[in-house]
C-alpha cells in the first residue's frame, strides 16, 4: 500500500504479536489508537473503513466506524468459524461488506445471516512462481539435488519457536542421506543460529518453494503457498503454553492448516506443541523427499484439490468494486 501511494501513519508492526497471552501487553497501545481514530470517524475525515484481518482490533474498530456513518468493508474476514462461532453475530452489525478468501467461507458466513462475498485468494494475484530450474539456478542448486525446504515463519515470535526443531530435523536428513541440500526461506531480520552450510535465503520466498522437493512449514498462508507450488509438506506450530492451553479449548475445527482446512480433509500431517521435535519432524518429511513414494502421491492429489478449490487470479480487482461500490 505504501508504494502505491497509501501515508502509512501508524504502521501496524509495532502492535502485532501472535498468541493470546503474548498480546496483553499490546493492550493499551491498541486502546490508544483506537481512541485516535474514533476521534476521526466522529470529525467525518472518511467516508469507508477498509479492514483486513486481524479481528480482535478490527472488529473493535469496524463497529466505532459505524457509530460515526462510515461504511465498512471487512476483507479476509475474522478466523471465526475457527474460535468463536458466536463473534460472527457481533461482525455482521459491524460491517456492510464482508469479502472472504477461502471457498467455504461464504457459506459459513450465511449460515450467520451475513452476506459474504468470495474473491478468491490474493496469493493467486501474484505472478506465476518461477519454475523449478529458475528456482534452482537462483539459488545455485544442482538440477538434480534432493532439495529440503524450511520455512520457519515471518514473525520472530514463530522463528524462535521453530527454527531450532527444523534446523535439527534437516541435519538429521542430511547426515542419514536423505536429502542433498537444505534451504531456508528467511526473513531480512530473522535470526538462524547454526544454519551452517544451509542455503539461507532471505526475502521473497517464491524461489525456495520452485526449487524443494519437500518442506517442512509453519501453519499459516505459508500452507497455501507451498499447495500453489506443489510442494509437499509436514506442518507445524507453537505457542506459548497458556495460548496453546486456550486455543485447544476454543478451537471449533479439526485441523489448524489452511490446506487441509480448503480440502475438506487430511491431506497434510500436523505437529503441535511437544510433537513439534526434531525427531518427528524428520521422520514425517522424509518419505515426502522421494516422489514416488505413495505418501508423496496422496499429497499431491491433495494440493491438486485445494488449488482448483481456491479458483483463480482477480482477489484485488473484485475487492476493489466492492469498495468503488460503497463509495458510491
Amino acid at each position: 500500500m505504501a508504494a502505491e501511494g497509501a501515508r502509512v501513519r501508524f504502521p501496524m508492526e509495532r502492535y502485532t504479536v501472535m498468541g493470546f497471552v503474548e498480546v496483553l501487553g499490546k493492550i493499551p497501545a491498541h486502546y490508544q489508537l483506537l481512541r485516535i481514530l474514533e476521534g476521526e470517524f466522529r470529525e467525518g475525515r472518511y467516508d469507508l473503513l477498509v479492514v483486513i484481518d486481524y479481528p480482535g482490533f478490527h472488529i473493535r474498530l469496524a463497529e466505532a466506524a459505524r457509530r460515526h456513518g462510515v461504511k465498512v468493508l471487512y476483507y479476509i474476514a475474522p478466523q471465526v468459524w475457527a474460535w468463536r462461532p458466536g463473534r460472527a453475530r457481533r461482525l455482521a452489525a459491524a460491517v456492510d461488506r464482508l469479502a472472504v478468501v477461502l471457498p467455504f467461507e461464504a457459506e459459513f458466513f450465511a449460515g450467520h445471516g451475513i452476506e459474504a462475498e468470495y474473491v478468491g485468494h490474493p496469493l493467486l494475484d501474484r505472478p506465476p512462481p518461477p519454475s523449478r530450474a529458475a528456482g534452482r539456478a537462483t539459488l545455485a542448486i544442482p538440477a538434480r539435488a534432493r532439495v529440503l525446504g524450511l520455512f520457519p515463519g515471518s514473525r520472530n515470535q514463530e522463528i524462535d519457536r521453530l527454527w531450532v526443531p527444523f534446523r535439527d530435523a534437516a541435519r538429521r536428513l542430511l547426515v542419514e542421506g536423505a536429502c542433498d541440500t537444505v534451504v531456508v526461506a528467511g526473513t531480512e531480520d530473522g535470526s538462524y543460529p547454526g544454519a551452517g552450510d544451509f542455503r539461507l535465503n532471505r526475502g521473497s520466498p517464491e524461489a525456495v518453494f520452485a526449487a524443494a522437493d519437500a518442506a517442512l512449514a509453519k501453519s499459516g498462508t505459508t500452507t497455501l503457498e507451498a499447495a500453489l507450488a506443489d510442494v509437499p509438506m509436514v506442518v507445524a506450530y507453537r505457542l506459548s503454553p497458556l495460548s496453546s492451553w486456550l486455543a485447544r479449548r476454543l478451537m471449533t475445527v479439526p485441523w489448524i492448516s489452511l490446506v487441509n482446512l480448503v480440502a475438506g480433509r487430511p491431506v497434510v500431517e500436523e505437529l503441535l506443541q511437544r510433537d513439534v521435535s526434531a525427531e518427528a519432524l524428520a521422520r514425517r518429511v522424509a518419505p515426502l523427499m522421494d516422489p514416488d513414494d505413495p505418501g508423496t502421491l496422496a499429497q499431491r492429489e491433495g494440493l491438486r484439490l485445494v488449488r482448483e478449490r481456491l479458483g483463480g487470479a482477480g482477489a484485488a480487482r473484485r475487492v476493489a468494486g466492492i469498495a468503488g461500490e460503497l463509495l458510491g
